[in-house]
């Protein structure tokens, strides 16, 4: 009996008896690893295994818009800020495939889990708003990079077009930079949106418009000053153009501006989908 009392001396519990955490009391101190990289690698997972939908076919169909502006229409004599035609929108069209698929991969998430109830699935693991949101953002990024070395792959043995890189550091941060920008946008419309019709409108209405009225096909310095001024207010247009200085080594804006703009902005939308994650708007009942 005497062994049965006898208590703990450190927790103050009885002689095998379980430990529990005191409500509100956090076990897993720290980050925890181990669900970041399960809730990531699940994500990965689901877009991989469907790979010919969400990685081969974008890339090809990005390779199509390379064909129509150089084949099609009879541009491969032309040369834009030095360079090639075809060398010239090849780096931008590489970037806008990694955008629109980093969003298209960030927006359904959430979403098809409110639509099929089983949302409850990203909210009951023992994972913190900054845990759960640096996994659906770090799987998206991972599909935008996948897409981009598919689409670089295909123009790489492309005839007529040359895709070499000249400053690797231009490409891992404006890569990594609109991929992010476009994974915490996707977030924001997955929480926002109630039904698929809501993400496509996003994505038919703003993510489209904007990637291609990004300078992707062509250099702004050719545009009025109207136009010039509102290309500088769209962020696709940021990425696009640090993107392609990677491969060029020319640029039709400030890199620097441009580098630090795209930071700016990430650090605002992460903020902002860290507190509505964190408040529960539209996602708990």
């Amino acid at each position: 009996m005497l062994d049965q009392t006898k208590k703990d001396q450190t927790s103050g519990l009885p002689t095998g008896a379980t430990r529990f955490a005191e409500p509100g009391v956090p076990i897993i101190r720290g980050v925890n690893w181990g669900g970041f990289s399960a809730l990531y690698w699940k994500e990965v997972r689901r877009f991989f295994k469907v790979q010919l939908q969400t990685v081969w076919a974008p890339s090809i169909t990005t390779l199509l818009f390379l064909v129509i502006f150089t084949v099609a229409m009879g541009r491969g004599d032309r040369s834009v800020m030095g360079a090639p035609f075809a060398d010239f929108i090849a780096p931008g069209l590489i970037c806008m495939g990694m955008l629109q698929n980093a969003f298209a991969n960030s927006s359904f998430s959430m979403l098809v889990g409110k639509i099929q109830g089983t949302i409850i699935d990203y909210l009951t693991p023992p994972l913190s708003v900054g845990e759960l949101l640096a996994a659906l953002v770090a799987a998206s990024m991972t599909r935008a990079a996948l897409v981009g070395f598919a689409v670089w792959l295909a123009m790489f043995i492309w005839p007529g077009v040359h895709v070499g890189v000249e400053h690797w550091w231009a490409v891992l941060w404006f890569g990594t930079m609109g991929a992010a920008m476009l994974s915490f946008l996707g977030v924001l419309t997955s929480i926002w949106a109630e039904k698929f019709d809501h993400a496509a409108a996003v994505t038919n209405f703003v993510v489209a418009p904007l990637a291609l009225l990004s300078g992707t096909f062509y250099s702004i310095d050719r545009l009025a000053p109207t136009f010039q001024a509102i290309s500088h207010a769209n962020p696709f247009f940021y990425a696009i153009s640090g993107f392609r200085y990677g491969f060029l080594g020319v640029a039709d804006s400030p890199i620097i501006v441009g580098a630090l703009v795209l930071l700016a902005i990430n650090i605002g939308l992460a903020l902002i989908c860290y507190l509505l994650l964190k408040s529960g708007w539209k996602i708990k009942s």
